[in-house]
C-alpha cells in the first residue's frame, strides 16, 4: 500500500525529492542534514518536515565520501581471549555509537602470528581512528599506521609516540592496593604471579617488590613467572604451594592467572582463603561470578573503554593537539577469595 505522502512510482526518495518538497534547493538540504548553523531555523524546518513525509534515510556511502571519512574505527585487541577486553567494549562501543562510528575488530595476538597484517589492514580499509587496547608492542607497522591515523592506546602503557593518547589504569597503585589489603589481614608470606613482558606487567609486579619493602617484608619477596593466562597461573600456584614454606597469599597478575591459581589450590587440597588468599587484578566478569568470587583490584575497563573513546573523537577532530596520558585509580573489590592467614 502506497504512503499517502508518496506516489508508488517514486521508489526511494532522495535529496532531489526532499528539496522539491521544501520547496528549497538540494545543496540547502545537504547543509541542513550536516547541521549546519548557516540554515535558518524557517527554512531548516521545512526540510525537516519534507524528511519526515518522504521517510527519507540520507545515503550512508554517499555520505562517507562527501565527508571523506569511513565513519569506521579500528580497535585492535591485544589478547581477545582475556576477558579484560569484553569490559572495555562495553564502555568504549556506546561511545562510538552515539557518535555514529562503527567498529572493526582485531585480534593482536593473531596479527603479530600474520605478520601485522590486521594493522595495515586498518589503514587499508581507511579507518577514521584506531584504539591499540591492551599491552599492544611497539612494532614498526604500528608506528607507521599510527602516524596516519589518529591513535589512542586504551589499557596499556607501551606505546610511546608523539601523538598518541594513552588511557589506562594506575597499575602501580593498584598493586600497592593488593598488597595492603594482604598484609592488613595480617599475611607476611605473599607471593605474587607475574604477568607477561609488557608495560602493564612489568608495573604490577614492580608495585609488588615495593609495597613488600614499605611494609617491611622484603625478606618474603617472591615472584613466580606467569603469561596471563589460566595455564599459567596454575603452573606458577603449584610451583608455589609446593615448596616447604608455601605462601599464605597470592596476588596475580591479573584474574585469569587468579582462576589458574585457584584450580591448583583446589587439586592440591589447599583450602581458599583458610589457607591461602587469592587477590586478582581487572575485576572482570571473571572475578564476579559467584562461583569463584574473586577479590581483585578493579582497572576500571569501561571507564577506560568511554574515555578512549572520547578522547579518539576530539583527537580526529583536532590531531595535532599534543599527546595526553590520563590514569585512571584503581579500587579493590573485596570477595571471598581473601581472609587472614591460618593461625
Amino acid at each position: 500500500m502506497a504512503s499517502p505522502n508518496r506516489g508508488p512510482a517514486q521508489g526511494r526518495p532522495t535529496l532531489e525529492t526532499v528539496a522539491a518538497r521544501a520547496g528549497v534547493s538540494k545543496s540547502l538540504v545537504s547543509l541542513v542534514l550536516r547541521d549546519s548553523p548557516k540554515v535558518s531555523p524557517a527554512r531548516r524546518e521545512a526540510v525537516m518536515r519534507a524528511v519526515d513525509e518522504l521517510g527519507y534515510r540520507p545515503n550512508a556511502a554517499a555520505r562517507r565520501l562527501a565527508e571523506n571519512r569511513s565513519r569506521t574505527i579500528g580497535v585492535l585487541l591485544n589478547d581477545i581471549r582475556q576477558p579484560y577486553f569484553a569490559d572495555l567494549l562495553d564502555g568504549l562501543t556506546p561511545v562510538l555509537h552515539v557518535a555514529g562510528q562503527h567498529i572493526l575488530l582485531g585480534d593482536g595476538r593473531v596479527d603479530r602470528m600474520m605478520d601485522e597484517t590486521l594493522t595495515w589492514s586498518f589503514l587499508e580499509h581507511g579507518v577514521d581512528g584506531l584504539i591499540l587496547a591492551g599491552s599492544v608492542p611497539m612494532s614498526r607497522a604500528i608506528a607507521e599506521v599510527t602516524s596516519k591515523i589518529p591513535s589512542v592506546a586504551a589499557g596499556g602503557l607501551d606505546i610511546d609516540l608523539p601523538k598518541v593518547d594513552v588511557v589506562a589504569n594506575d597499575n602501580e597503585a593498584g598493586g600497592e592496593l593488593a598488597v595492603r589489603h594482604l598484609v592488613e589481614l595480617g599475611h607476611r608470606r605473599i607471593a605474587h604471579i607475574s604477568g607477561l613482558p609488557g608495560t602493564a606487567g612489568l608495573l604490577r609486579r614492580d608495585a609488588y617488590v615495593t609495597a613488600m619493602r614499605d611494609f617491611g617484608l622484603g625478606d618474603h619477596v617472591h615472584v613466580e613467572a606467569g603469561d596471563m593466562s589460566e595455564e599459567g597461573g596454575y603452573r606458577a600456584a603449584v610451583r608455589l604451594l609446593t615448596r616447604p614454606e608455601r605462601p599464605t597469599a597470592i596476588f596475580a597478575a591479573n584474574d585469569m592467572s587468579c582462576v589458574g591459581a585457584l584450580s591448583a589450590a583446589a587439586e592440591l587440597g589447599v583450602r581458599v582463603p583458610e589457607e591461602v588468599s587469592l587477590v586478582g587484578f581487572d575485576n572482570s566478569g571473571l572475578a564476579r561470578l559467584r562461583a569463584l568470587w574473586l577479590t581483585s583490584v578493579d582497572g576500571a575497563a569501561p571507564t577506560v573503554g568511554q574515555q578512549a573513546g572520547r578522547i579518539l573523537l576530539a583527537r580526529i577532530e583536532r590531531p595535532d593537539e599534543p599527546r595526553r596520558v590520563h590514569l585512571i585509580p584503581p579500587r579493590l573489590e573485596v570477595r571471598g577469595s581473601s581472609g587472614p592467614p591460618p593461625s
